[in-house]
């Protein structure tokens, strides 16, 4: 090495003590927080993924249920006089592991159902159903908490799911443990996830799951449509502009002959979309 060019300890000593200084004063703000943590990056002391999770844990601390949280209008959810085969039906189509149990003449939450537990009741020999008998106690939470302290008391209580309740006391939507650790830790795999080297799965002749990613023209090709790719240039941009705003997980928009649906995304970006064809008029 040349005695012109600075060694790597020499230029890390002033930065470990700038460091120091700060957390030993305290940052004063938030934004003075991330720019020292940015510069650790440049300073190849955190790689991008780590850089990403600590903006995320500092983001979480700021954002309150309602902003991550499923809508009522968009959750999955099994009356408790539903009979069997149409519990086992709504399980299937959503392919989710627990639903919120509801009570059709007041639509009030009664607690939650675990897919797993229908197990028992399927096959020759089943004993007779009753949704009550495997009622789980609800979790309620209200629109207005903290993500980190809902994350905290998921984690104390073993919970993965809570309702979420206005100010009247009313399911306004649930939310999920996943759902806020993917706003500090990014996309979580689930049962919709395929192949990373596919763009696109076929899941029958008029439902396909494809990645947010997926380049228009690669849609376009695959369907053999033309949609307009002169603003967008992959199908999250085209969906967010149809929406008008930046889309949150079961939202639904029409374009075209094709139905989409937000199945994966976080505060930042869409993930994984549902897509299914119309019918042609």
């Amino acid at each position: 090495m040349s005695n012109d060019q600075p060694s790597g300890s020499s230029i890390l000593r002033p930065w470990l003590k700038r460091l120091a200084r700060v957390f030993n004063e305290g940052p004063e703000n938030r934004e003075q927080l991330l720019l020292l943590l940015k510069e650790a990056k440049a300073q190849n002391l955190l790689d991008t993924e780590a850089l990403s999770m600590m903006e995320g844990a500092l983001h979480v601390s700021e954002m309150r249920v309602r902003d991550i949280m499923i809508p009522r209008a968009q959750m999955a959810v099994v009356d408790r006089e539903d009979p069997l085969e149409k519990i086992i039906s709504v399980v299937i189509d959503s392919a989710h592991s627990r639903f919120p149990v509801i009570d059709d003449d007041r639509s009030e939450v009664i607690g939650m159902l675990l897919a797993k537990d229908l197990l028992a009741y399927c096959g020759e020999g089943a004993r007779r159903f009753y949704v009550r008998d495997l009622l789980r106690a609800a979790v309620f939470v209200p629109e207005s908490k903290r993500l980190n302290v809902l994350l905290n008391e998921f984690r104390a209580n073993r919970n993965h799911m809570a309702i979420v309740v206005d100010e009247y006391g009313d399911a306004a939507g649930l939310v999920t443990i996943e759902d806020v650790l993917e706003q500090i830790v990014g996309e979580i795999e689930d049962e919709h996830d395929f192949d990373d080297s596919s763009a696109i799965l076929k899941r029958s002749e008029t439902e396909f799951t494809i990645k947010a990613h997926t380049e228009i023209d690669d849609f376009n090709a695959y369907f053999g449509v033309d949609l307009d790719d002169d603003e967008f240039d992959t199908m999250a941009g085209l969906v967010t502009k149809a929406l008008g705003h930046m889309p949150k997980r079961g939202e639904r928009v029409e374009i075209d002959r094709f139905r989409f649906k937000v199945l994966r995304a976080d505060s930042r970006r869409i993930h994984l979309l549902e897509v299914r064809l119309l019918p042609k008029d």
